[in-house]
């Protein structure tokens, strides 16, 4: 740390409960307020020094020569500042640090101690350490911190932005050639390099987010103009990312808390921040965040919006968090989706909605994108075109899983599944599997659905794209349509007799391309029979996917008939009644119901 000597008498001063006296023997002819702290002091050492002392002293003086009392009330830096300034006026010995010469040199200001009241006032001399201060990383954030105290008058004349200024271009420049002394985990030791011989202790390889830590302990308003700073003076947006992740991790704790009010109402007074503080907190994180896409962390994005909505933030701040979500929708997991509706008057466990605007503005960039796509294509736009089929087939995945867990919740309306499922263009689902779960799960949770929407929720998935897994799961599920039972049966059939006419196809070229060689007509012999085995067991699953197809259109048409009969009937019945006037068990008309086979 930096250090400067001034002055070489010995201590003068005592303090005596708030009065501070000097011990020179001379009466006092000045005493000057400060608060509750009273300075009795000598009228020439602070003329000699200060034009504004000098100023006060004339205006007051009366001729009764009574004594002269001084308020300065307004001091940068408080009666601990003065304590200082008197010592060098009075000559007395005391040290220039980073923690006091902000002070120093607004009290300086203030009392006017320039050179015209004597070389090497006071003034030039906290300005010519300040200069030593900025050139040290870990002496100017000390500085910076105790800009709190004074920050108007070290506004005024430029410190504040000077010491952000000299932060962020030490920042932005490459450490390991410059060997900036740097914090160790928030102590004060520091490792010096001198002419290639180390004088301490060995310095840590450094990476880029070395100055993450050192630059965490200020204030919200001074953090946020280091921020602007560092990205002024052409930081990358990864690193600057990371700063402001490592800042909002520390001051808001409910980050940390992956669960409800409760546990931060619970937890002591002192130890975490305000709601009210954490939220203006959040809310400025999220305006300084880099905006590029994949800068930041899905995954902090989704917690940052979980916090949001658990402190209440501002609709703006959500609107904008939900966009940066839904631009990188891709790089997203389920679980950090899954987020749970805040009060007391929503209906689902998991606010759906949320999702659904998520993915509104995800599918709004996507299909942007692909808009500007001529006919003739370049590589680059092709490769593009690439990243961003696989980009939404992702997604697609991603919504379908999302659908399976939220699928158990009974208050899950119809509408919103079926709107949040057809959301997906079918070319992003190259496989049926995850929609089919996901309805299959809703079908079993909701048994009250009608037949219409059976039949609508079925319509989302394409059973030519489900798997034979999956397909042969399809067929016995009882909870699906008879209509899409049987079509799942027909694509599996249909595809079961394309495979077959392939491998017919593969065993004759295989037959027909025999060698003269032993060897290869033996191998050729094996390989022969091996897909003669598989076509007889193809021909047996076929067999047996027929009779299934045929029992149940037996059963379809059963129920049809059935179902005129009763119809016949009912109709035949009505026709008597209204010919013998009202209904009665003696009529003439009888009708004998059909037998139910």
């Amino acid at each position: 740390m930096a250090l400067l000597k001034l002055g070489s008498k010995s201590e003068a001063f005592c303090c005596e409960g708030q009065a501070w006296r000097c011990k020179s023997g001379l009466l006092s002819d000045i005493t000057i307020e400060i608060g509750e702290m009273s300075f009795y002091l000598h009228k020439f050492p602070l003329l000699s020094r200060s034009g504004l002392l000098e100023k006060l002293m004339n205006e007051s003086t009366k001729d009764d020569g009574s004594l002269c009392v001084l308020q300065l009330s307004d001091i940068p830096g408080g009666a601990k500042a003065f304590e200082l300034v008197a010592k060098f006026c009075y000559g007395v010995r005391f040290e220039l640090t980073p923690l006091n010469v902000v002070a120093l040199r607004c009290a300086s200001e203030y009392l006017q101690m320039t050179n015209e009241y004597g070389e090497e006032n006071l003034v030039s001399q906290t300005e010519s350490f300040l200069n030593d201060v900025f050139s040290n990383w870990t002496d100017t954030i000390k500085a910076l911190e105790t800009c709190e105290e004074v920050l108007s008058y070290a506004e005024e004349i430029h410190i504040v932005s000077r010491c952000i200024n000299s932060l962020a271009m030490k920042a932005c420049s490459d450490s390991k050639l410059l060997n900036w002394p740097v914090m160790d985990n928030g102590n004060d030791s520091v490792h010096d390099v001198w002419n290639g011989i180390s004088t301490g202790t060995k310095t840590q390889p450094m990476t880029d987010d070395w100055w993450y830590e050192d630059v965490s302990f200020l204030s919200l308003p001074l953090y946020k103009r280091l921020i602007q700073a560092v990205e002024d003076g052409g930081m990358r947006a990864g690193n600057i990312s990371g700063a402001l992740v490592f800042y909002a991790k520390k001051y808001v704790p409910l980050m940390n808390r992956q669960s409800s009010f409760k546990d931060v109402t619970h937890a002591k007074s002192g130890s975490t921040p305000s709601e009210a503080d954490q939220r203006a907190l959040l809310e400025e994180i999220v305006e300084l965040l880099p905006k590029q896409k994949g800068v930041t962390e899905t995954r902090f994005l989704l917690r940052l919006l979980r916090t949001a909505m658990m402190l209440q933030a501002s609709p703006s701040c959500r609107v904008n968090l939900e966009g940066r979500v839904g631009l990188q929708l891709d790089q997203a997991i389920l679980d950090d989706l899954l987020i749970p509706n805040i009060g007391y008057t929503v209906e689902t466990l998991y606010d759906i909605d949320c999702f659904q605007r998520i993915l509104d503005h995800f599918l709004l960039i996507d299909q942007a994108s692909a808009a500007v796509s001529p006919c003739i294509m370049e590589e680059s736009q092709l490769i593009e075109g690439c990243q961003s089929l696989a980009s939404i087939t992702r997604v697609a995945n991603l919504v379908d899983s999302y659908l399976a867990e939220v699928a158990p919740d009974v208050n899950f309306k119809f509408p919103k599944f079926q709107t949040l499922a057809s959301a997906i263009p079918e070319y992003a689902r190259p496989v049926s599997d995850g929609i089919y779960r996901a309805i299959d799960i809703y079908l079993k949770a909701h048994p009250w659905l009608t037949d219409i929407e059976r039949e609508q929720i079925c319509r989302l998935m394409n059973c030519q794209k489900l798997s034979l897994e999956a397909s042969t799961h399809a067929a016995q599920n009882e909870r699906l349509p008879l209509r899409v039972i049987v079509q799942v049966l027909f694509f599996e059939q249909l595809r079961l007799r394309t495979s077959i006419s392939g491998w017919f196809f593969v065993s004759e070229n295989l037959e027909n391309s025999q060698n003269v060689s032993g060897a290869i007509g033996q191998h050729a012999d094996n390989a022969t029979r091996d897909r003669g085995r598989s076509v007889e067991d193809m021909r047996e699953r076929v067999s047996e996917l027929q009779k299934e197809c045929n029992n149940m259109k037996e059963e379809f048409q059963k129920m049809v008939k059935t179902k005129r009969r009763w119809n016949i009937f009912f109709r035949r019945k009505s026709q008597c009644n209204s010919k013998s006037g009202k209904p009665s068990e003696d009529a003439t008309c009888q009708t004998v119901p059909p037998k139910v086979h």
